[in-house]
C-alpha cells in the first residue's frame, strides 16, 4: 500500500494525454464494464472489500485506504475475457454471433451490489424490478461468485426474470436445492470427498490431534459434520472447533481472541474451510499474529488470500492446499502474457491495476497514455503477491461457465435450424428461461480435455491436487504440487505424497507431530483418559503372558499356551520344557537327602539284623521292626520316582507306591503300639490278652490296612489313573512336565485313609504312653507319629498353594521328612544303646537302667 501512496504523490508529474484529467481517471463514475454484441452475458466479480467506514454509493480512489482491493481476484475477469474471446473467434460454436458482456464488482451484503444487479437486468438507472428497458443485447445468463452468500442474495431477483445464474464459487449443498434455487447452477462439483482427502493426509503423517476452523454457515456446518464423522471412524480427534463469522468486518476485537487461542492450541495442525468472507479474516489475522508452529490444511488457498507478506515467517507458509485436479487451458498463459489495457479500453479496473503496479498507462486504454510503458510491460511483472499468471480454481470455473452458456446457445440454435427457423437462427431472439432445459442436461468437454457436466447427480472420480504453500523472500508466493488424492468409491482411495518436496513451517526442522498423547510403543497398550477424546490416553504396560508388537495398540495380545513374553512384552518366545530334574540344585539336594536316608535306613536295618537276639531288638516284636525299616527304606527310595522326567510309568507308580509303603509303615507302627498294649495287659490275670499276644494278632493289622489301601488304589487306577501333563503357567518362560493325579477324589481318598490310619496310630500310642516303661517304646511311637502327622498336616496347604516342580519338591520333602521322623524317633535311641552303650542292652539294664552283670 505504500507504493499506492507514492503513486498518488507522483501522479501530478505524469503526462496525461487524450484530454483525460487525473480526476477523470481516478474518480470512477461508471461502475460497470461492458462491451456490445448480440447476446449479453453478465458477470459479478469481487474486486474490493469495503472497509469499516465505507458507506459511499460510489467508489473513488481519493480514499484508497477505505477499501481493500482484491487484485488477485482480477484473474476471474481475465478468464472471463479469454473465454469470450475464444468463443467469438470460433466459427463453429456461435457462427455469425458475438457474445457481449457487462460485469460489475460485487461483494455480498453491500448496497452497490444489489443496485448493480438491477441495473444489469433492466438497463435503467431507476432500478425497476421485473421490468427491462434493454433495447439491445438482452441478458441471457449471469456468472456470479465467489461466495454462496452472493448467489443467495441474487437468487430471488434473478428468479423473477428466470435468468440462469452460474456460480463459480466452491460447491455449496444448500444451493443445490432446486425448489429454492431453480435458476441456479453450480459449476463446482461436490466436495464431499474433500474431508476424506484431508484425513488421508493427516493419517499419512500420523496427525491425530487437529483444530477445525469453519465458516459459521450451512456449508461450514455440513463440512464439519462430514469430517467429524470420518474422524470418528479413523481415530482422529478435534482439539477445538472455531466457527468463523461470515458477516463481520476486518479487525474486530474478536480477532485478537481468535488468534490468541490459535497460538495457545496444543494441536499443531489446523484445518481451514469455509466461505471466502470468513477466511479473509483468517488471512489478514495470521499476518499480524504469527502462528509459525502450525500447519494449515485448507482448500484452494489462492481464492482466499487477500494480503501476503514478503518473508517466510508468514503463518500460512508450509501449509497444504487441496484443489480439484484440472488440466491446463491451452492458450491462456499466452493471453495473460500479452493482454494489456489498450486491448480492453472499456475496463477501468484493468487500467488502474496497470497504473498502480506498472506505473504507466498505455495509449488506447481507459485513462489514455500516462507515463511511458516499456515494450515488455506485462502481467508477469506484477508483484509476486498479486500473481495473476496462476490459474485458480474459481478462474477455471469462470472459464467453464462462459463455455457452458455458449454450448447451450449453440444447442438452442441447432434446434431452431432443425425446425426450419433459419431466419430466427441468424438473428435469434433467445430469452433467459429458454436456457434452463438445455442447461440441466448439458455435458461437454472443454479445451483442456476435462469433462464438464451440469447433470445431477454428478458422478465421477474425486481427484484433488495437494499443494504446499511456500512463501519466499521478496513477496514470492507459490503453491508447489507435492501430491495427489483420488477416490472412485469409499473403498478405493489413493494418496500419493512426495515428502522430499515439502517445505514445512519455519518452526519445524522435520515432519511435525500433532498428537494429544505421545504414541505408546511396542509392549504397551493405550488406555483412554476419562472424559477426554479417544486420542488422549495413557500408556499401560502389557500384563504377563500378553504382548503388543505395534505402536498404539488398543489391546495386548495373549501369547499361545506354549509361548511366553519377553521382558519388554514385545514378542512371544517358545517356552522351555522343565521338570524336577536330578541336575537341578533342588532336585540334586532332594536326591542326596533321599540317598542319605536310604543308606541310613539300610545301616539301621543291618544293625538290627546283626543284633537281632539282643533284648532291645527282640522287645516289641523285632519282625515288626524289620517290616517298618523295610517300608521306610522303600519310602525313601520312592522319592526317586518324583525326581526326573515324568513318564507314564513313573506317574502311575509314584502316588500308588507312596500310598502303599506308607500304609505299611504306619500300620507297622500301629501294630507295635498294639503289641505294647497287649504286652502290658498280658501281665494281668486272664488269658485272652496273652493268647492274642502269643498268636501274633497285632501283626494282622498290616495286611488288613494294606489290602484296604490297595483296593482304593485299584479303584483309582481303574477309574481315572494319573497321567503325564504340562503346566505352562506356573513358571515364567517354562513348560513344567508333571504328573496329573487324574481323579482328585480318588487321590484324596487314598490320602484320607493314610491320614486316618496315622491319626488312629497316634491316638493309640498317645494313650499307651504312661504304661510302665519296661520294654515300652510307646513314648517314642507317640512322638514319631506326632512328627509324622505334623509333617503331612503342614504338607496339605503348602501342596495346594504351590505349582509346577516346586509342588513336586514339597511332596518329596514331606516324604523324606516324615520318614526321617519315624526312623529317628523310633530307632535312634535303640541304635545308640546297641552301638554305644552295649552294657545296657540286657534285661536288667532295660528294667533298672543300670549296667548288666554280663554282656552278650
Amino acid at each position: 500500500m505504500w507504493s499506492v501512496s507514492i503513486l498518488f504523490l507522483l501522479l501530478p508529474m505524469l503526462h496525461v494525454s487524450q484530454g483525460m484529467t487525473l480526476d477523470d481517471c481516478f474518480t470512477f463514475t461508471k461502475w460497470h464494464v461492458n462491451r456490445h454484441g448480440d447476446l449479453m452475458l453478465g458477470g459479478f466479480f469481487p474486486l474490493y472489500y469495503p472497509g469499516r467506514n465505507s458507506s459511499s454509493t460510489q467508489l473513488t480512489l481519493s480514499y484508497p485506504f477505505q477499501s481493500w482491493w482484491l487484485w488477485k481476484n482480477y484473474q476471474y475477469v481475465l478468464a472471463f475475457y479469454f473465454a469470450i474471446q475464444e468463443i467469438n473467434k470460433d466459427p463453429h460454436l456461435l457462427p455469425n454471433l458475438t457474445l457481449e458482456f457487462q460485469w460489475y464488482s460485487a461483494f455480498p451484503s453491500e448496497q452497490l451490489t444489489l443496485s448493480s444487479l438491477l441495473h444489469w437486468l433492466d438497463g435503467n438507472t431507476e432500478r425497476l424490478p421485473n421490468y427491462t428497458c434493454q433495447t439491445q443485447g438482452m441478458p441471457v445468463a449471469t456468472i456470479v461468485g465467489a461466495t454462496s452468500a452472493l448467489s443467495i442474495e441474487f437468487g430471488t431477483v434473478l428468479e423473477l426474470y428466470k435468468t440462469p445464474q452460474l456460480t463459480y464459487g466452491p460447491f455449496d449443498p444448500m444451493l443445490n436445492d432446486k425448489k429454492q434455487f431453480p435458476s441456479l447452477y453450480q459449476m463446482a462439483s461436490s466436495d464431499s470427498s474433500l474431508g476424506i482427502a484431508m484425513l488421508s493426509l493427516l493419517l499419512h503423517f500420523g496427525w491425530t490431534w487437529v483444530a477445525l476452523f469453519v465458516s459459521d454457515d450451512m456449508k461450514g456446518e455440513q463440512f464439519l459434520q462430514d469430517i467429524q464423522a470420518e474422524m470418528l471412524k479413523r481415530g482422529v480427534c478435534v482439539a477445538f472447533t472455531v466457527k468463523l463469522p461470515v458477516t463481520k468486518r476486518l479487525y474486530e476485537e474478536s480477532d485478537l481472541t481468535f488468534m490468541s487461542r490459535t497460538q495457545a492450541s496444543t494441536a499443531n495442525v489446523h484445518i481451514l474451510y469455509g466461505d471466502v468472507r470468513a477466511l479473509i479474516t483468517v488471512d489478514i489475522s495470521v499476518e499480524f499474529f504469527l502462528t509459525m508452529g502450525k500447519v494449515w490444511v485448507m482448500a484452494s488457498k489462492w481464492d482466499i488470500v487477500v494480503y501476503e507478506t514478503d518473508h517466510m515467517l508468514h503463518s500460512l507458509h508450509g501449509g497444504f492446499s487441496f484443489s480439484p485436479h484440472r488440466e491446463e487451458i491451452p492458450g491462456l498463459n499466452e493471453f495473460l502474457k500479452t493482454v494489456e489495457p489498450s486491448l480492453i479500453p472499456e475496463d477501468f479496473y484493468f487500467n488502474i491495476l496497470w497504473l498502480w503496479y506498472l506505473d504507466c498507462s498505455p495509449a488506447g486504454s481507459f485513462c489514455g497514455r500516462i507515463g511511458n510503458c516499456s515494450a515488455n510491460a506485462s502481467l508477469e511483472f506484477l508483484p509476486p503477491y498479486i500473481d495473476l499468471m496462476t490459474l485458480s480454481d474459481s478462474s477455471y470455473l469462470v472459464y467453464n461457465a462462459v463455455y457452458a452458456v455458449a454450448h447451450v446457445i449453440h444447442t438452442i440454435l441447432m434446434e431452431k435450424m432443425e425446425l426450419g427457423s433459419l431466419g430466427e437462427a441468424a438473428q435469434p431472439m433467445i430469452l433467459p428461461w429458454q436456457l434452463h432445459p438445455v442447461l440441466r442436461k448439458l455435458q461437454f468437454r472443454n479445451s483442456a480435455g476435462d469433462d464438464v457436466s451440469m447433470r445431477e447427480p454428478r458422478r465421477g472420480v474425486a481427484r484433488y491436487d495437494i499443494q504446499n504453500v511456500v512463501n519466499f523472500p521478496a513477496g514470492l508466493s507459490l503453491l508447489e504440487k507435492i501430491g495427489e488424492f483420488s477416490s472412485t468409491s469409499s473403498h478405493e482411495q489413493g494418496l500419493l505424497i512426495h515428502e522430499d518436496l515439502i517445505e514445512w513451517p519455519a518452526a519445524f526442522k522435520e515432519t511435525p507431530q500433532s498428537v494429544c498423547s505421545q504414541s505408546c510403543g511396542p509392549g504397551f497398550r493405550i488406555m483412554p483418559q476419562e472424559g477426554r477424546p479417544i486420542c488422549c490416553y495413557t500408556c499401560v504396560f502389557c500384563p504377563e503372558r500378553e504382548m503388543s508388537n505395534q505402536t498404539d495398540a488398543e489391546q495386548c495380545v495373549q501369547c499361545p499356551e506354549l509361548e511366553y513374553t519377553n521382558k519388554e512384552r514385545t514378542h512371544c518366545l517358545p517356552k522351555l520344557v522343565t521338570f524336577l530334574d536330578f541336575e537341578d540344585s533342588l532336585g540334586t539336594a532332594l536326591a542326596c537327602m533321599a540317598l542319605a536316608l536310604t543308606l541310613l535306613t539300610v545301616m539301621v536295618l543291618g544293625v538290627f539284623v546283626k543284633h537281632r537276639d539282643t533284648p532291645i531288638v527282640k522287645a516289641n516284636n523285632r519282625n515288626l521292626s524289620y517290616i517298618l525299616l523295610i517300608s521306610l527304606l522303600l519310602c525313601f527310595l520312592c522319592s526317586f520316582l518324583f525326581i526326573g522326567r515324568p513318564n507314564t510309568a513313573t506317574c502311575l507308580l509314584r502316588q500308588i507306591t507312596l500310598a502303599l509303603v506308607f500304609t505299611v509303615a504306619v500300620a507297622a507302627v500301629l501294630a507295635k503300639t498294639i503289641t505294647v498294649v497287649l504286652a502290658f495287659k498280658a501281665m494281668k490275670p486272664g488269658r485272652t490278652m496273652r493268647r492274642l499276644l502269643v498268636s501274633g494278632a497285632p501283626n494282622a493289622v498290616i495286611p488288613i490296612c494294606f489290602l484296604i489301601q490297595l483296593t482304593l488304589c485299584a479303584i483309582w487306577l481303574a477309574t481315572s489313573p494319573p497321567f503325564v501333563d504340562t503346566d505352562a503357567y506356573s513358571e515364567h518362560g517354562h513348560i513344567v512336565l508333571l504328573c496329573n493325579e487324574g481323579s482328585i477324589t480318588a487321590f484324596y481318598c487314598v490320602l484320607g485313609f493314610l491320614g486316618s490310619l496315622a491319626l488312629g496310630t497316634f491316638t493309640v500310642a498317645f494313650l499307651a504312653r504312661k504304661l510302665p516303661d519296661t520294654f515300652n517304646e510307646a513314648k517314642f511311637l507317640t512322638f514319631s507319629m506326632l512328627v509324622f502327622c505334623s509333617v503331612w498336616v503342614t504338607f496339605l496347604p503348602v501342596y495346594q498353594s504351590t505349582k509346577g516342580k516346586v509342588m513336586v519338591a514339597v511332596e518329596v520333602f514331606s516324604i523324606l521328612a516324615s520318614g526321617a521322623g519315624l526312623l529317628g524317633c523310633i530307632f535312634a535311641l535303640k541304635c545308640y544303646i546297641i552301638l554305644l552303650r552295649p552294657e545296657r542292652n540286657c534285661v536288667e539294664g532295660l528294667k533298672k537302667k543300670k549296667t548288666c552283670s554280663s554282656g552278650f
